[in-house]
């Protein structure tokens, strides 16, 4: 156990940020906010904050923007005495990782209960790299750096370098009964997928920073899963070559099914028509590359080189997740690709999200349960009623089968300039009333594990609906979840990444038995899984 010597009470500080300049200059507003009160809560400990690096004056906020940047400032730090990672953005976790793997103080991870700037998200992403890279930390959060909750486990991490959390809805795999017909349904899957094998097409490793989201070769080939690399410059050429008419071919399938577009003439500043038919003829170069080399799921990373080139992925992610989505044809116009089927796509190359959905959609089928899912971000929550619910919230795309009405149900909005300078539309909607199942696959000691629990989606009022959109991002799909059986202070602390997987059941018994079956046939791939919470409310 770590001890503060009696002499010093500094704690140093480090605030990693985004790549993009836009971004890091419209969000440095909060992060100053934040680290004002945290600075305050210390200080009321009796604990002075040395930060590690300076506000820039010509870049306009004080956050850490490389790799590079993060190696330099950690030169600068003492690796015995604690460190804080402060966070009310989204951060790239590279930009300080290195110089985490070789800290010896006590670190703490620590972000501000806000849904204004996804702060909470790149706190989890932070979290769940430095678990992959075998790097000890503890993590916090607060709405105001005031609550008891807050105040006691800070107190607890000054004093002895880590914080304990409450985890006792957490149980291993082996300690819960499971129905026999369902053990050996996945354990069969598992076998299945071993023998035959799948493909996961990776368009650019690594997206974001997230080091978490990459699975180590030799951990995934253990599932029967292998990965085809790709590259983004493939997807874009193969993009040129789709015919004007395929594209608009696939846009008026998607406004004769309902979805609305909110459409204008500025390219910097509004969705407009241009930018969704580029889309989809992404959407039709992803299928016919998929198709050209086998693959199981995609996965592409946009954010980083394509974003200069084409608008954003979000529409075509969304339409490949969804079992009823515009035909596209082989080149040869021989064949319609997928017919009727999805084409599991995992938001920015999240590999645990991949591999999770290609279990969740084996799982489904067998059980005959909706095969469309998703990865959302854990974006924020507050109480509803007698609820916690969360604001799940992923950056652009859900599938129109998690909506009330389909694709009646979608709309399609411009991204936000300060990410998406090449806009596109996202493929926007309420996800419907229903049952659950939420999941997240991580590595850990260079091994796969799983948490996977219960869950529903809740129908809020509507006015509550767009309060909270407000409060996030509006452009983007939601998800009003409760997680049975897991509290707001219970996932933060165990959850190890910024993305949570999600797929609906028909009912409460059938989405039981989708979670132990998934379950089941991660343990029996090797996995380590965690059963977290309850079956209901």
């Amino acid at each position: 156990m770590w001890f503060m010597p009696s002499k010093s009470k500094i704690v140093q500080l480090v605030a990693s940020g985004d790549l993009r300049l836009s971004a890091n200059q419209t969000c440095w507003a909060a992060q100053a906010a934040m680290e004002e009160a945290l600075g305050a809560a210390l200080k009321a400990e009796g604990w002075e904050v040395k930060r590690a690096h300076a506000l820039d004056t010509s870049k306009k906020h004080g956050f850490i923007d490389s790799q590079r940047m993060g190696i330099e400032v950690f030169r600068g730090i003492d690796p015995e005495l604690p460190l804080i990672v402060a966070e009310a953005v989204w951060q790239y976790s590279h930009h300080v990782l290195p110089g985490l793997t070789t800290h010896r103080g006590p670190i703490l991870t620590v972000a501000n209960w806000s849904g204004q700037w996804p702060g909470l998200v790149g706190m989890l992403n932070l979290n769940g790299s430095l678990t992959k890279a075998g790097v000890k930390y503890s993590t916090l959060w607060s709405e105001n750096f005031t609550d008891t909750f807050f105040k006691t486990k800070l107190k607890q991490w000054l004093k002895s370098g880590s914080i304990t959390h409450d985890l006792s809805h957490v149980q291993k795999l082996e300690k819960v009964k499971v129905p026999t017909k369902i053990t050996a349904l996945g354990k069969e899957l598992a076998t299945t997928l071993r023998t035959d094998k799948a493909i996961m097409g990776i368009f650019d490793e690594g997206c974001m920073g997230m080091f978490n989201a990459i699975i180590p070769d030799h951990a995934l080939h253990a599932c029967g899963v292998f990965k085809e690399r790709l590259s983004q410059s493939a997807l874009y050429h193969e993009t040129l070559q789709v015919s004007d008419s395929d594209a608009l071919a696939i846009h008026t399938w998607m406004v004769k099914h309902g979805m609305t577009f909110q459409l204008g003439d500025d390219h910097a500043t509004q969705l407009t028509r241009d930018q969704v038919r580029l889309q989809c003829k992404m959407y039709a170069a992803a299928l016919r590359i998929a198709d050209d080399f086998g693959c199981d799921a995609i996965g592409i990373q946009y954010q980083q080189g394509l974003k200069d080139l084409l608008p954003a992925s979000d529409l075509v992610e969304g339409m490949l997740n969804n079992s009823d989505r515009p035909p596209v044809k082989s080149r040869d116009r021989k064949r319609t690709l997928l017919e009727g089927l999805p084409l599991l796509h995992f938001n920015e190359v999240d590999e645990c999200a991949g591999l999770d959905g290609m279990l969740t959609q084996r799982v489904h089928r067998a059980l005959q349960q909706p095969v469309e899912t998703t990865l959302h971000d854990v974006r924020w929550g507050e109480k509803f009623g007698k609820d916690y619910v969360w604001v799940f919230l992923i950056s652009g795309a859900a599938p129109p089968a998690h909506f009330a009405e389909g694709w009646k149900s979608a709309e399609g909005f411009r991204q936000p300039p300060m990410y998406f300078p090449s806009g596109g539309s996202t493929l926007r909607g309420i996800s419907k009333p229903g049952e659950i199942v939420w999941s997240r696959i991580y590595v850990q000691d260079e091994a796969l594990h799983m948490d996977i629990g219960r869950g529903c989606v809740v129908d809020l009022p509507r006015e509550e609906t767009e309060r909270r959109w407000q409060l996030t991002t509006p452009q983007w799909p939601i998800m009003s979840a409760v997680t049975y059986g897991v509290s707001r202070d219970q996932l933060m602390a165990k959850h190890q990444a910024n993305h949570v997987q999600v797929a609906y059941a028909n009912d409460a018994k059938a989405a039981d038995e989708c979670m132990f079956a998934k379950a089941t046939m991660a343990r029996a791939l090797g996995m380590q899984v965690n059963v977290c919470g309850t079956l209901s409310r």
